[in-house]
């Protein structure tokens, strides 16, 4: 322990000597050891690891992938899955994973999950068909559970991956048509797609999408999402249209936003029309240029209210 210098204080005709420690607050507690771990292969030379958040005195900033006692993937705190690549088909696999803090604190490992890679079909081009059917049912705040119905292959179907947002947030084995989703917001519109992966990573079309609202938190109002967005896209333009939420007033501004960025306001100069409102924007992009889109309301209280569900177009 390092002690920094004796500090003199007269008082009383006293000497009162006193001493400060360094490292006192410093972070030695490990954060918990993740949970819920599952390691599910997407192809003959890829593996899936999920896992649940672990929890830390301070902040858990990140996770490690382990096989063989070697870190494999590491990725920030926000994360809770990874894929492990260029792995050797028909190969076993044990991935253990890890915690990290700020303070460079390690969790024990979890347990090991085992895993084996399908064998090789490298002459294997043609996709699955697209899963069809997706349904979903909410869960409360923060979880929904999705249904489909299977896919097809010319060799088999491998995995399903569940999108949200254009961004892979779960996977389930080839055999399974069920998924459920947790550590969602409360009050929030979430657009779900499937797709189905087989062995030479082919990956289906998207599913038709699913449109799911978590449940509000207690005490919270009702949503303020835009609903009943549509997108078509045509030659040089996309047209949108939706219904405003309904505020008490009327819905004067809204925000779009292309591929998760602000892109512009749409700002009614008079009255905003009654019913749906449409929107047109022209684009330039090479046809098969895919953009995804969403909106939210200007509420009369000035903030800005819920994100409608995303949904996706392509350049014809």
């Amino acid at each position: 322990m390092r002690r920094f210098p004796t500090l003199i204080v007269p008082a009383l005709g006293l000497a009162l000597v006193l001493t400060a420690c360094a490292g006192d607050d410093e972070d030695t507690e490990p954060p918990s050891t993740p949970t819920g771990v599952t390691a599910q292969a997407g192809s003959a030379t890829s593996v899936h690891v999920m896992w649940e958040r672990s929890s830390d005195n301070r902040a858990v900033t990140g996770y490690e992938v382990h096989h063989g006692g070697r870190k494999v993937a590491a990725v920030p705190a926000a994360r809770t899955m990874v894929d492990i690549e260029r792995l050797t088909p028909s190969t076993a696999y044990s991935f253990t994973v890890r915690a990290r803090d700020a303070a460079g604190n390690l969790s024990a490992p979890s347990p090991a999950v085992p895993v084996t890679t399908p064998p090789a079909t490298p002459d294997d081009t043609t996709p699955p068909t697209r899963p069809a059917a997706l349904r979903g049912t909410v869960e409360g705040t923060r979880a929904v559970t999705l249904t489909w119905a299977r896919a097809t292959d010319a060799v088999g179907v491998t995995a399903y991956d569940v999108y949200q947002a254009d961004s892979r947030v779960h996977s389930v084995p080839g055999t399974a048509t069920t998924a459920r989703l947790t550590q969602l917001r409360p009050g929030t519109v979430y657009t779900f797609t499937v797709r189905a992966r087989d062995a030479a990573d082919n990956s289906s079309p998207d599913s038709p999408p699913v449109d799911l609202t978590t449940a509000s938190a207690p005490g919270s109002g009702p949503s303020t999402a835009p609903t009943g967005l549509t997108a078509t896209a045509r030659r040089g333009a996309v047209v949108l249209s939706w219904t405003p939420p309904d505020t008490g007033a009327p819905v004067k501004e809204h925000q779009l936003y292309l591929d998760g960025a602000f892109a512009t306001t749409i700002v009614w100069g008079t009255q905003p029309p009654p019913g749906r409102a449409t929107y047109t924007f022209t684009v330039t992009d090479n046809p098969g240029t895919r953009y995804t889109v969403k909106l939210r309301a200007k509420l009369p209280d000035g903030t800005w209210g819920d994100f409608s569900a995303q949904r996706t177009v392509v350049v014809p």
